[in-house]
């Protein structure tokens, strides 16, 4: 039943938004540049590598040394609104028409986090990744990584439809009110940096 709604869901909101996403695409284009899609490596249910799509919200602009600048100086107000009103997802919705991702379950995070999972941890991996998850709607960027993963658990343990049906309700509030999307004030949330403990 879970996979037969998020295609079926997926499809919806893709025919539903079609006139924004192609609004989103001008918009990245004219403010942010090519490419309009942001792709990058993601690990999903058992830990296999997709890629991620997402609209881009930041710049290419580069120092001296052509380094990337930090992503406080590369994202623009449009990049931040995308962010804010989570419409840098909407592509995601493609990654969950193919498998990779639901539309419900922990968010897929950064590859180089594999190895510094703890067991417990790494259970997050044993349920697709989802666009909005258990932890999303429990302070999404701004609760610590710990919290985080306890509650991603959480979410593997006791993943139901109805569940679901109460992440993605609760979700549209979080988006609205638009809590939770930055931690101390940062671009996105604080980099991971391991914990052992079990």
């Amino acid at each position: 039943m879970k996979r037969l709604f998020d295609l079926t869901f997926s499809l919806l909101l893709i025919f539903i938004l079609s006139p924004i996403i192609l609004a989103i695409c001008v918009f990245v284009a004219k403010y942010l540049g090519d490419p309009i899609i942001f792709y990058q490596d993601r690990p999903g249910r058992n830990g296999k590598v997709f890629k991620l799509l997402k609209f881009r919200t930041m710049t290419n602009a580069k120092d001296s040394n052509e380094n990337l600048l930090p992503d406080k100086a590369r994202i623009t107000k449009f990049g931040a609104f995308l962010r804010s009103s989570s419409l840098d997802e909407i592509p995601s919705l493609f990654n969950v028409i193919k498998g990779d991702m639901s539309l419900v379950g922990p968010r897929p995070l950064l590859v180089e986090y594999l190895p510094l999972y703890n067991k417990s941890q790494m259970r997050r991996h044993e349920v697709r990744p989802g666009i909005t998850g258990w932890a999303q709607i429990n302070g999404r960027n701004s609760i610590s990584w710990e919290k985080k993963f306890k509650l991603d658990v959480w979410y593997v343990d006791n993943a139901s439809f109805l569940l679901d049906m109460k992440i993605i309700l609760l979700t549209l509030k979080k988006v609205l009110l638009k809590e939770g999307i930055s931690a101390d004030g940062s671009v996105s949330s604080s980099h991971f940096q391991g914990n052992k403990d079990e």
